[in-house]
């Protein structure tokens, strides 16, 4: 088959244009069109009169070898690449212990489905409870400011994307497709076929409950195990140095789990873990990460800002944005997790703290847009002395919003005009924050570093220039948004082992290879492989 890219068409194209789009750019007649397929499908709104919609295709030609020698420098017309997955090959030697998997998030779930389809039988510990009990601990914190501090949107089965906005696409180098592979894997479990083929795919939180919940029965199906409720304290190790290898998992029930190969998939809020691994001397560095605030205006405004009389047109839905700004500080001010019709939720894994992050449905129809406005903060600048600094800079200003909101778990907010004016916010204005269980108008320069208020302060105008309202006076700032990405980074070898600790395969956000569902869940598949291969 024969791909062509970029072809680009008006939003409201007639449903036989892109096949004449197709004839005109290979240069062949109809009958010479066997079939054709949308590989993917996107949109340019870069210029907001004049929005297109920019397709992939596939097609069956009568002559593929003569029409891609005609188009022999055309680098959009070339052969559809093979996005075939093969299973590693591995077998489990006689006596030897069983891998293990730490941790039921994207990454988890996808390293142990690979192992378990490879034939290894994996055991998955998670710390939290099945997605189903988790999501009854994750609504009491919403609806009743009532904590459970190892079941939460944090941890528990399906990790911290599974209340997010389910978005399926990432930024990483992936030459083998092996996001197009987790992609089908979430397919199978019940996702819809669109995200196969649209270029900004979502799935939504309740769609991502029952996908995780076929995923575990498949594992299972296949041999795996999973153990809830239970935490890793502690590693059994034997050796010295570089021969230092890992013999047992020492569990929070008083079991000693034999393990010799282990990949772990901790998110980026295991904060008691990364304390295990340092006394445990696994090598890791500081990472950077960035902190700030949730800010939310209603969606209509962000679909007139992006897409002006084209807004609401079904073909394009929700808007969404990317914003950066680097500020005269020296620190960029961006957008992160950008939810279009969705809502601001409560997201601490501790108590006595306040953490905010982004969610949306899969219909994207709520009242507001949210995202998160965050500030890059430097390990070189900002804890240059502790590798577990990052830890206590979030904590820190986790605890203030706390306070700052009233010490109930209500989170403070403040209108965007006030923040700019240098006031405290004392009322709301016509945005309804959806943050639950409340929010507390207050100023946020209480419970955010000086260099991230300045920074924000700054940018705001600046994004305006870019998306008309954004600074609105009565658009929420909510606070604060700390969990952006694991604190920390785990080193690994060539081949994915901890250098000084053999056996252990350090994997996905918590351990700084990932950032969002899509990358986590190929940095597990990579684990997998790389577990299969030291068989």
């Amino acid at each position: 088959m024969i791909r062509i890219t970029e072809l680009r068409l008006p939003l409201d194209h007639a449903a036989e244009a892109l096949r004449d789009a197709v004839l005109a750019r290979l240069n062949i007649p109809s009958e010479d069109l066997q079939s054709l397929t949308v590989a993917r499908r996107g949109y340019d709104a870069r210029k907001r009169g004049h929005i297109v919609l920019v397709y992939n295709v596939d097609c069956d030609v009568a002559d593929e070898a003569a029409v891609l020698a005609a188009h022999a420098s055309d680098q959009h017309i070339r052969p559809t690449p093979d996005t075939t997955y093969h299973l590693p090959e591995a077998t489990l030697p006689e006596g030897a212990p069983r891998p293990v998997v730490i941790g039921a998030g994207p990454c988890g779930i996808m390293a142990a489905l690979t192992l378990a389809q490879a034939g290894l039988k994996p055991i998955i510990i998670e710390r939290g409870k099945d997605v189903k009990a988790r999501t009854v601990d994750t609504f009491a914190l919403w609806r009743k400011s009532v904590l459970t501090p190892e079941s939460n949107v944090q941890f528990g089965e399906g990790g911290a994307g599974t209340f997010s906005d389910g978005k399926l696409y990432s930024g990483v180098s992936d030459q083998r497709h092996l996001g197009r592979h987790v992609l089908e894997e979430f397919v199978r479990a019940g996702a819809p076929e669109e995200i196969l083929t649209i270029s900004k795919p979502h799935i939504g939180t309740f769609r991502l409950v029952t996908m995780v919940m076929f995923i575990r029965a498949e594992i299972e199906r296949l041999g795996g195990e999973y153990r809830f409720e239970t935490r890793v304290e502690g590693f059994k190790m034997e050796g010295e140095g570089a021969e230092r290898r890992l013999r047992g998992l020492h569990l929070s029930n008083g079991e000693t789990l034999p393990a010799e190969r282990v990949i772990l998939a901790v998110g980026h809020s295991a904060r008691d873990t990364f304390e295990m691994l340092r006394e445990a001397h696994v090598e890791m560095d500081p990472k950077p990460f960035s902190i700030g605030v949730r800010i939310e205006h209603p969606q209509s405004v962000i679909d007139v800002a992006r897409f002006g009389a084209s807004a609401g047109h079904e073909m394009l839905g929700a808007a969404d944005y990317k914003l950066v700004h680097h500020a005269s500080n020296g620190r960029a001010v961006y957008s992160f997790c950008m939810c279009p019709g969705g809502q601001v939720v409560a997201a601490t894994s501790e108590e006595g703290q306040v953490v905010t992050n982004g969610m949306s449905q899969y219909s994207r129809a709520e009242r507001n847009a949210n995202s998160g406005i965050v500030v890059e903060v430097k390990p070189e600048l900002d804890f240059p002395d502790d590798v577990l600094g990052g830890m206590a800079f979030q904590r820190q200003w986790e605890k203030a919003a706390f306070v700052a909101g009233g010490s109930n778990y209500n989170a403070p907010a403040q209108r965007v005009g006030d923040f700019l004016a240098g006031r405290p916010s004392t009322s709301l204005g016509d945005v309804v924050p959806s943050y639950q269980p409340g929010v507390t108008p207050t100023d946020l320069t209480l419970c955010l570093p000086a260099f991230v208020t300045d920074a924000i302060r700054e940018a705001l105008p600046q994004f305006e220039r870019k998306l008309r309202g954004f600074s609105m006076d009565d658009a929420i700032m909510t606070g604060v948004e700390t969990r952006t990405s694991s604190p920390i980074r785990l080193r690994r070898d060539r081949d994915g082992q901890s250098p000084t600790l053999r056996g252990l395969f350090p994997a996905g956000e918590g351990a700084g290879y990932a950032g969002g569902i899509l990358s986590a869940g190929i940095d597990g598949i990579r684990a997998a492989e790389w577990l299969a291969a030291s068989l």
